[in-house]
């Protein structure tokens, strides 16, 4: 099979003429990096065989007294990159130890989702998870910030400005209808299908764009992809695109919405007629399952102190441990409007794009996955099915979500034996994620804020 992959890739070199290999990777809190060779003879071939070396310790994932480390590329990911000028062919990596043996590395997160959805086989015997993934970002025509001993500021500057509903909006109101047509025509160079796309609630510029389904480790490759081509595009365009959070005060915030259903024998194992939502006692137990972990889990679907400020009653936010159908405001909806049993699913709606995809999705799927081997009935636990808003919840005493990161951490640290199913999510990655969280928090809470001058400089 190499061998057939290499020469297929060896044709496309060929045929593009292409000058330059990149090769890309995500460190540990899901940023991208690359680094680019240029073409000779047998580079690939050479590239399977002994990997590039670089240094683990600036990924987040080692100590600098033993951070050697080797990419190996997936050559099953070979895209043409659009936006560099020298022709190149860029393919995702996966991370080896320099160790002589060249072993898989744990905390990779291309690793743990294989692993996952090999465990999920194991444990339920579905085939498959499929996921689809909601893209919301804001586009601002500028921004300026930076933080300083004696200075810390943000100023935006945005090329939209309704005065009423902003959803659906339509051009010539919908200044960036355009931008979204031509992006999705370059998502489609790099193999991601788009669905729609669309003008999202928040009336400063805020976009979405929804794709097809596809498996677990594509989802997350196209996540990471997604974010690369819009960022570049919006560069080209002399615009800023952004998928904070909450990138600005009393609008809307920024989530990744995943629908998500799993296969068995290649049909929908969630499927049953005439069950609230169509879904069957598998998905319930699953349900049960992701709302059971939700506040441990939104240590990874929500990983900034800026995702709290998205996740707040009000903006259409799902902060709800429950679940319903059309419900916007429970952490799990399942929509009222799919009627073939092939796409029968629910969306999860907490997560949001400062999330390291791989992680993210393969904790989701654990979690899924303990609930159908528990049998966790999301009745009988009162987390729904609910069809009420945000304020009768309130009366109901249902869970809600952490109110903030650190709140996250604490659920992870006291909740994670889901995650180490199948040694899937070890003691050195856990521990190390909840590591570099608090070194945020820490940062944060120790920097003034621009609002605190407001607030209390002349008190």
């Amino acid at each position: 099979m190499a061998t057939n992959l290499i020469s297929s890739c060896n044709q496309l070199i060929s045929k593009h003429k292409i000058e330059v290999i990149d090769l890309k990777s995500v460190d540990l809190t899901g940023r991208l990096h690359h680094i680019s060779l240029p073409v000779t003879d047998n580079l690939l071939s050479t590239l399977l065989r002994e990997g590039v070396g670089f240094d683990g310790s600036s990924y987040g994932f080692r100590k600098v007294e033993n951070s050697d480390m080797i990419l190996i590329p997936d050559l099953t990911t070979a895209v043409i990159d659009p936006f560099r000028d020298a022709p190149t062919l860029s393919f995702y990596c996966n991370i080896h130890l320099a160790d002589g043996h060249k072993t898989p590395f744990k905390q990779d997160g291309r690793l743990i989702a294989k692993q996952t959805e090999k465990i999920l086989f194991e444990t339920t015997g579905c085939d498959q998870s499929f996921w689809g993934p909601e893209f919301e970002f804001y586009i601002f025509s500028k921004v300026k910030y930076d933080t300083r001993t004696a200075s810390s500021f943000y100023e935006i500057e945005h090329g939209e400005e309704f005065h009423r509903n902003a959803y659906h909006a339509a051009n010539p109101f919908d200044v960036y209808d355009d931008f979204r047509d031509e992006a999705c025509k370059i998502l489609k160079q790099f193999g991601i299908k788009v669905k729609y796309h669309h003008h999202e609630v928040g009336e400063r510029g805020q976009q979405e764009i929804e794709t097809y389904f596809t498996d677990l480790l594509l989802t997350a490759d196209h996540i990471i992809t997604a974010k690369y081509a819009l960022f570049n595009f919006a560069r080209k365009k002399d615009l800023y695109v952004t998928f904070m959070p909450k990138p600005m005060y009393h609008q809307a915030g920024n989530g990744m919405h995943l629908h998500l259903f799993l296969s068995k024998k290649g049909k929908n194992a969630f499927y049953k007629k005439g069950e609230y939502g169509n879904i069957n006692e598998l998905g319930r137990f699953f349900i049960g399952g992701i709302l059971k972990h939700g506040s441990a889990l939104s240590a990874f679907t929500n990983p900034s102190t800026n995702s709290y400020k998205r996740l707040v009653p009000g903006f259409e936010a799902p902060v709800g441990l429950t679940y319903g159908q059309g419900n916007r405001a429970s952490a799990i909806r399942i929509p009222k409007y799919v009627s073939n049993p092939d796409e029968t699913r629910f969306e999860y709606r907490p997560p949001d794009a400062t999330a390291n995809p791989y992680f993210c999705l393969s904790a989701i799927l654990l979690a899924g996955i303990d609930g159908v081997v528990n049998k966790i009935d999301p009745v009988k636990e009162g987390f729904g099915p609910y069809d009420k808003n945000v304020d009768e919840y309130l009366k109901d005493n249902i869970k809600f979500l952490p109110r903030n990161l650190d709140e996250s951490l604490d659920a992870l640290k006291s909740d994670n034996d889901f995650l180490r199913r199948g040694n899937i999510f070890t003691d050195e990655l856990l521990n190390q994620w909840v590591k570099i969280k608090q070194e945020d928090i820490r940062s944060i809470g120790t920097m003034p804020h621009p609002f605190e001058f407001k607030l209390y400089f002349n008190l």
